[in-house]
């Protein structure tokens, strides 16, 4: 039953990342760069500290009762990750929810998933204390449970790989009025490149996650409840994608002069709906941070990113970006959809064995 708990409140998490965006659609008259910084401070700054701050016990004093260096490998993922967050935003911008969810969070998920254990398998006196608890390949491979999950990580990347090829099929059938009905700045070659770059830098964040158990130890220490011990964590890492993308979106505003683009109207439903959509972001990450606080290791990074592009592709189909497409492309996509979804029946099954 905690296994079942935690795989709950990672597809909740899963649900929350594959639905931000929508709010973002709804902004009228304000340039990319600015929608998108100003739903990062409600996704990025307020609701990291408001959550630590309502479920952390004495989060003032697990900051001052943790070494220098264990605060700072988070933030350093922080970084890395926003580069990738910022080019998420971008693969959506041109690729559409579904599409561009699909191919920058399949590899997130395999870079996320396995990256850690790869990384201390070559060189495990120096990475160790970077992600203390993930496992090597070898244990992966030597366990039963870890052959499953890893079977479960095959599935997902096919089913992304699936879906990616609907994703094709849609670009060569379907015509250019469609396509710029559900996705305005269509444009398969810029959105692919863009997507497969977000997707090695997002991953970052599932190694930020790592590297910051010893801060979730102390949390714990404090009387902090388990399912909530990985919140300390999210405000540094999340402080350090807001830097980057705070600075690339201020970039944009001089370069664009879109400066001006905060007094145009509506502005009460527009900073509404950027706040909606940053605070459903920040909530995968809520839900995700207490699932895996159950499930530990790469089943709940795996979960949260097939179940983010399930839920992705649910809302494309009701925005409309597949209008138009023939059967054959259907049945493509829900194949795509039906493997994704056993992957994370596998993932529950190998948490289970173990």
């Amino acid at each position: 039953m905690e296994s079942f708990l935690g795989i709950l409140l990672v597809l909740a998490g899963g649900f929350s990342n594959g639905s931000f965006y929508m709010p973002f659609k709804k902004v009228k008259n304000w340039s990319w760069e600015v929608f998108w910084i100003t739903g990062g401070i409600f996704s990025w700054i307020l609701a990291p500290w408001i959550f630590s701050l309502a479920t952390v016990n004495d989060l003032m004093g697990v900051f001052q009762n943790t070494p220098f260096v264990q605060l700072v490998k988070p933030f350093i993922f922080g970084v890395l990750w926003g580069v990738g967050g910022l080019t998420f935003g971008l693969s959506m911008r041109y690729l559409g929810i579904s599409l561009g969810m699909s191919i920058a969070l399949g590899l997130t998920l395999v870079f996320g998933a396995l990256l850690p254990s790869v990384l201390i398998s070559l060189i495990p006196s120096f990475f160790k204390g970077f992600f203390p608890g993930s496992p090597s390949l070898g244990i992966l491979f030597s366990t039963s449970s870890g052959l499953v999950t890893i079977l479960g990580v095959i599935l997902c990347l096919a089913g992304i790989v699936i879906n990616g090829k609907a994703g094709m099929m849609k670009d060569k059938e379907v015509s250019t009025e469609d396509k710029k009905e559900g996705v305005s700045e269509f444009n398969l070659k810029k959105g692919i490149s863009v997507a497969i770059f977000s997707g090695f830098m997002s991953s970052a964040f599932a190694m930020g996650v790592a590297s910051g158990k010893p801060l979730a130890e102390i949390a714990k220490a404090n009387g902090t409840k388990a399912v909530f011990e990985n919140n300390p964590s999210f405000i540094l890492i999340m402080f350090g994608g807001f830097l980057v993308n705070f600075i690339w979106c201020l970039y944009l505003q001089a370069k664009n002069k879109t400066f001006s683009d905060f007094k145009k109207p509506p502005f009460g439903s527009n900073l509404f709906f950027c706040a909606l959509g940053g605070t459903l972001w920040y909530l995968q990450m809520f839900f995700y941070g207490m699932g895996e606080s159950i499930l530990q290791g790469v089943a709940g990074w795996s979960i949260l990113m097939s179940s983010s592009i399930l839920f992705s592709t649910m809302w494309g189909l009701y925005s409309k970006e597949w209008k138009g497409i023939g059967k054959n492309t259907k049945l493509v996509l829900a194949s795509g959809l039906a493997v994704l979804i056993i992957s994370t029946i596998v993932f529950g099954i190998a948490k289970g064995m173990n």
